[in-house]
């Protein structure tokens, strides 16, 4: 029997002062967020830019974008926020959440094989980016 590789993941990008910010607070919820672990790597392997040089289509904090779950088919349009003003009911997700710490980073047209809070593989495909 052969192992398959696990799929690549796309390029991301982050701003310099979000990646110093994020970086603390998944080290500080890393005991209590499965996610933390998550954003962790996804920094680890960011391209870091300073605000001025981030590109207008990557999702950043406070951005809000439009995703489609391959899966499903599902559109979901939501801002990415700190977790103590995140509110879904609002369309508010914690960078802290399975699908927050999959969005950072990513730009328009970018797809990303993701776990979900159940640990199922999911693509998401990012359609839009507006910041704030």
């Amino acid at each position: 029997m052969t192992k398959r590789a696990p799929a690549k993941r796309p390029a991301i990008h982050m701003i310099d002062t979000e990646a110093d910010t994020l970086t603390d607070l998944a080290l500080a919820r890393r005991e209590r967020s499965p996610a933390a672990e998550l954003l962790l790597q996804e920094i680890d392997r960011a391209k870091i830019h300073p605000a001025a040089k981030m590109p207008a289509d990557v999702v950043t904090m406070h951005s809000r974008v439009e995703f489609v779950d391959e899966g499903n088919g599902q559109s979901r349009t939501v801002e990415l926020v700190y977790p103590a003003d995140a509110d879904i009911s609002a369309g508010r997700v914690s960078i802290l959440t399975p699908v927050g710490a999959g969005l950072i980073g990513m730009r328009e047209g970018q797809s990303i094989l993701w776990p979900d809070r159940e640990g199922q593989q999911r693509r998401l495909a990012i359609v839009k980016v507006m910041r704030a």
